[in-house]
């Protein structure tokens, strides 16, 4: 099965925001639905569902207090002028909490043989660009320094991807509730 280790949007004013967002923004992209918006901490690709058991308890080892995120800034991956990826960014606090969340979640399941294969940077994928679009720089420039509202992040979880037509569906396998 194909899994990832997230911190998920519950905040109804976020998602209505980002929601405005992605019905207002003017690029032929593909939104993520509002229901599937998290933070991926790990992807861990495809696993045998005999390690699951495995990364839940690793996950449960996990010692991190809850903190507030506050949601801000548009940007593009690679870059904007040939983007794949459109996503919205974090503060400085609520950033530097979820890369020591990310680190925390990779050095628990690198036993299991799970390693990143680049730094986390905190972004949460708001639309994928599957065709060639040309430069979006001028559009997200609308939206600099705008911000989306904030969250408490009280928990992270072990999440089941699994793609249809439609895009994907996610499910929860495991929620790691923080201090």
């Amino acid at each position: 099965m194909r899994v990832f280790v997230a911190v998920e949007i519950s905040s109804n004013n976020v998602i209505e925001n980002i929601s405005k967002l992605q019905s207002n923004i003017s690029i032929k992209a593909k939104p993520v639905s509002v229901r599937n918006l998290h933070f991926t901490l790990q992807f861990l690709g495809e696993v045998q569902e005999s390690m699951i058991d495995k990364i839940k308890k690793r996950l449960g080892e996990i010692k991190f207090s809850k903190f507030s995120l506050t949601f801000q800034n548009v940007g593009a991956f690679p870059k904007p002028r040939f983007p794949r990826v459109v996503w919205i960014g974090t503060d400085d606090y609520g950033g530097a909490k979820l890369i020591e969340l990310a680190r925390k979640v990779e050095n628990v399941l690198s036993p299991l043989g799970f390693k990143n294969d680049k730094p986390f940077k905190p972004h949460m994928t708001i639309f994928r660009v599957k065709n060639k679009i040309g430069d979006i720089s001028k559009e997200l420039s609308k939206f600099d320094g705008q911000n989306f509202g904030n969250q408490t992040v009280n928990s992270l979880k072990l999440k089941q991807s699994t793609l249809t037509p439609e895009g994907p569906i996610y499910s929860d396998l495991e929620v790691i509730n923080l201090e």
